[in-house]
């Protein structure tokens, strides 16, 4: 650098430096003093860039719960500094729709929507959603397949009953991701947890990580590995490997303060206690009614749904009860033929 140009540089910088401090550029003596000052000044931008970076960390979730319609399926937007990721995307027309009012209201782009499991009630909803954005629909590989592998019968078995409230086009995940894959939205972290069969025949559930006032903020969204309060389906027949996947859970998350389940309302670890509760009464109820059979008859059918009906009483989806009776009852007799 040339004398004069290293003279106009020095003089530009003790005037930016003066002009930052309130001072006059005359009062700053020698070019140490200047050195000093320039270095407050990186110092102070650097603080100030730090501050921003911990801000866009923060994320907040806003919760879509269906009506009795859409059997009472959760969504989840989860709105970070510019962007928002929503987790699962309900099961019907007008819910998946009334989703999208709810993310478009957030007035922020969408990022990306995250897939728990493969049932209708969690990724139906996913083309209403999307709408026009382009945002990947992410889930593991295992979840992916069961989606494509079912969608045929399930709007085969389901859409006589819903009627056009079932969409009529699904899309599909865009991305799969392994198990502990994370994508990074604005500094906030999410990241997958494979959990092979459960409530389904492949479940997952999603850790958000973020940081709020410097302090790590974590969040879980389980999927349906929690229906809370509401009678489950077990139709897929994994009530064994659903209880393992609640005792893995209630200790991986037991440092999580808030989780979020597929229905119900959200809570703490205590969810996926009440949980398991709830099978093992109605495991113990199909078994004392199946006397060693693979299914219940009719009559023990509605008798059990009189047993749990008391156990939880409330009728939130009380045709679950007898709907996944057989399916259990097989499940417990393959399990005692294999001791």
């Amino acid at each position: 650098m040339s004398p004069s140009k290293y003279l106009i540089n020095r003089i530009s910088l003790r005037r930016f430096a003066a002009r930052l401090f309130g001072r006059r550029a005359g009062c700053f003596g020698s070019s140490g003093t200047t050195l000093l000052m320039l270095l407050g000044c990186v110092a102070l931008f650097s603080s100030a860039h730090s501050a921003g970076q911990t801000e866009s960390r923060t994320f907040t979730v806003h919760v879509y719960q269906s009506p009795e319609a859409g059997i009472f399926a959760n969504a989840y937007l989860v709105e970070t500094a510019n962007h928002v990721v929503v987790v699962d995307s309900t099961l019907l027309e007008s819910t998946s729709k009334q989703l999208r009012q709810q993310l478009e209201q957030l007035h922020k782009p969408l990022a990306a929507i995250l897939i728990t499991h493969g049932h209708p009630d969690h990724y139906n909803g996913v083309t209403n959603l999307r709408g026009n954005d382009s945002a990947d629909v992410i889930a593991t590989e295992a979840v992916d397949k069961v989606i494509r592998d079912h969608d045929a019968a399930k709007e085969n078995q389901w859409r006589p009953v819903f009627k056009d409230e079932w969409p009529l086009k699904r899309t599909f995940p865009t991305r799969t991701f392994s198990d502990g894959q994370s994508l990074e939205v604005d500094g906030v972290k999410f990241t997958v947890h494979d959990l092979g069969p459960g409530e389904s025949d492949a479940d997952s559930y999603w850790l958000v990580e973020g940081k709020d006032n410097h302090k790590a903020s974590r969040v879980a969204f389980i999927g349906d590995v929690v229906l809370d309060h509401v009678h489950a389906y077990t139709t897929d027949g994994h009530t064994s490997f659903w209880l393992a996947n609640i005792y893995k859970l209630s200790k991986q998350l037991k440092n999580v303060p808030k989780l979020y389940p597929g229905h119900g309302n959200e809570g703490d670890v205590n969810l996926l206690a009440w949980q398991r509760g709830y099978l093992q009464a109605y495991r113990a109820n199909v078994e004392s009614l199946a006397h060693g059979n693979k299914s219940l008859s009719e009559a023990d059918k509605v008798e059990l749904k009189n047993r749990m009906e008391k156990y939880l009483s409330n009728t939130k989806l009380e045709f679950l009860i007898g709907l996944g009776a057989d399916s259990v009852a097989n499940e417990l007799a393959t399990e005692r033929a294999l001791k």
